[in-house]
């Protein structure tokens, strides 16, 4: 008999197939050439990097008697997103040729094409349906580039240049890079961090009786609540550290049934959730004892804190920070699997010309109701042990955004990706899925998973590295100091309603992650980041009107965002910053 998920997963097919019919390929032919740049193992550029690309020229004309040629690289026609606009011309005056790069981006790529016409010398052509509407560009953009706007609106705002942004950092990675670059140096620094910060940001909640009926939790139409032990399911749980509000006012006062979810207030189909491990249900507790470490007494009652969003409601976004994660090796990589002759695993050491604004654009940020931190940086984000370690350059967390592959997709490593139809997956990736590439709009990589739905047992199963210190790379203290403060994303499935749900956990290991991630039956599930709470942030945005309200999952997560004329700027949404991180937007 077909259980609901294999049903679920039937009906995505189809569904599937109707994208294909519009005429969405499953996979795009990249040119021989472009493909052979990508797979060499050599140095190159960015922009060789990207197969997909399609390039196109002009004669152009930059104004007066200035003449030269218009190169415009579409960097993935299929996003149609990102472009790398190169105006070159000759200025005996200068001392010859001049050649100037500039990094647009398409605010609308499902509507708009950017084209380079001869008929049109001094900029493009934005094709939407049958209107084509020139812009004269290049004058523009000197101005553009000056401008203190890190997204200077060109074309009437129909086209963005991308300046270049300082993001912020905080005092604890200050110290951190201190010590690592001046003092001690590579991992031995992480042991000191984490020392000093185990169990610093460890919440509990005062278990009482209540009445879990009649407190909103579990409306119709959410995600599936945790399976907990019986005996909890009519105790409530009073999470102070939450600073989201809930739509329910019983539940703010009383008490929140462990594992059951509520609505959030003035966000319809955003969710929340709390629960401690030691409210599991035992028979999940005591499962796959050979991939699970045994908790102990702090984390098994340490709150965890979860958000979920309705993925019909809601599309995911994923930007890189204006510094991180990096393109270079990790110095974690074994000396076999590094090649000197590369300037980073992939024949990148920079993004160059590309620039990352650390920063929500402004078509994307109209819409934004919550961002979240990414994963670990690439110093970090790469093995040293295990047979992940042993293979394609030590295994480097690859990411895309806007289509453009900034760093290659490694088999074997947890990923969520976002398809350009705006599709939402969480999976381990493999090679046979690099057909999928053209079509991948963002994806991030950050060690492995978590847990996996397990096809055997109809059940979700911890991943096999969950209690492998080396091989999982789950970072912390060779020592076993891997309790601290971690984030994990995940994927959900309730009949036919799918979840992205991101979760705190104030003190945990990854064995207690897997078990409250079991507990919540997700498909999948994966490490996000971890050790303070910029790097766990999440904040939920509401709107009314002109004004914004900021919420945090963790209210002391607010010391992240700014403030200007007494209003709130938020981190990601309202100034740049050095990480990278999602967003979710309301489609």
């Amino acid at each position: 008999m077909l259980t609901m998920k294999r049903i679920l997963a039937a009906i995505i097919a189809v569904l599937a197939a109707g994208v294909l019919a519009l005429g969405i390929p499953e996979k795009v032919e990249a040119p021989v050439g472009q493909v052979a740049q990508y797979n060499a193992e050599a140095p190159k550029t960015v922009i060789e990097l990207q197969q997909f690309r399609q390039t196109s020229s002009i004669h152009a004309r930059f104004g007066g008697n200035i003449e030269g040629t218009a190169t415009l690289v579409n960097l993935n026609p299929v996003s149609n997103a990102w472009f790398l606009l190169t105006l070159t011309w000759n200025d005996p005056s200068r001392g010859g040729a001049q050649e100037t790069v500039w990094h647009l981006e398409n605010p609308k790529p499902r509507e708009a094409r950017i084209v380079l016409d001869e008929k049109y010398p001094s900029g493009v052509v934005i094709a939407d349906g049958s209107n084509r509407s020139p812009c004269d560009l290049f004058q523009a953009l000197e101005q553009g580039r000056t401008s203190q706007q890190i997204y200077y609106p060109l074309c009437q705002g129909r086209l963005y240049l991308r300046n270049p942004a300082k993001g912020a950092r905080t005092a604890l990675e200050a110290a951190t890079e201190f010590l690592r670059n001046q003092v001690w140096g590579g991992e031995e620094v992480i042991d000191i961090f984490h020392h000093l910060l185990e169990d610093r940001y460890r919440e509990t909640g005062e278990l009482q009786a209540g009445k879990a009926s009649a407190n909103g939790g579990n409306p119709a139409g959410g995600p599936l609540a945790a399976q907990i032990a019986p005996e909890n399911a009519t105790r409530l749980v009073a999470p102070i550290g939450m600073g989201v509000t809930l739509e329910s006012q019983s539940a703010a006062k009383s008490g929140m049934t462990p594992g059951a979810w509520y609505p959030a207030a003035g966000n319809p189909g955003v969710y929340l959730s709390v629960l401690q491990p030691n409210l599991v249900d035992p028979a999940i507790l005591h499962s796959y004892p050979k991939l699970v470490g045994s908790l102990d007494s702090v984390e098994l009652s340490s709150l965890c804190y979860l958000i979920a969003f309705d993925v019909d409601r809601f599309e995911l976004g994923y930007s890189l920070g204006t510094s991180f994660p990096e393109v270079d090796w990790s110095t974690r990589v074994l000396p076999a699997m590094k090649n000197p002759a590369l300037p980073g695993p992939d024949g990148i050491g920079t993004i160059a010309p590309l620039i990352s604004t650390g920063l929500i654009a402004p078509e994307d940020g109209r819409r934004t109701v919550a961002s979240f931190t990414g994963g670990f940086k690439r110093e970090h984000g790469a093995f040293r042990y295990g047979e992940l370690a042993s293979k394609n350059h030590g295994s480097h967390y690859g990411f895309i955004q806007n289509g453009v592959v900034l760093s290659k997709l490694q088999p074997g490593l947890a990923t969520v990706l976002v398809l350009d139809d705006g599709t939402l997956q969480m999976k381990t990736w493999q090679d046979a899925d690099n057909r999928l590439l053209a079509r991948v709009r963002y994806a991030r990589q950050n060690g492995v998973p978590l847990v996996e739905f397990d096809d055997t047992a109809q059940a979700t199963a911890p991943g096999r590295f969950v209690n492998l210190w080396g091989p999982g790379n789950w970072s912390g203290s060779e020592n076993d100091k891997l309790r601290t403060i971690r984030a994990a994303l995940g994927m959900q499935t309730n009949h036919n309603k799918r979840f992205l749900i991101y979760a705190v956990f104030s003190d945990a290991t990854p064995s207690a992650m897997a078990r409250v991630l079991q507990a919540y039956r997700l498909d999948y599930g994966m490490l996000s980041d971890m050790n303070a709470l910029e790097h766990t942030y999440l904040a939920v945005y509401r709107r009314s009107g002109n004004d914004l309200s900021v919420e945090h999952l963790l209210t002391g997560m607010s010391v992240l965002d700014k403030s200007a004329a007494g209003q709130v700027v938020p981190r990601f949404l309202g100034y740049p910053d050095n990480r990278d991180f999602f967003y979710v937007m309301r489609r």
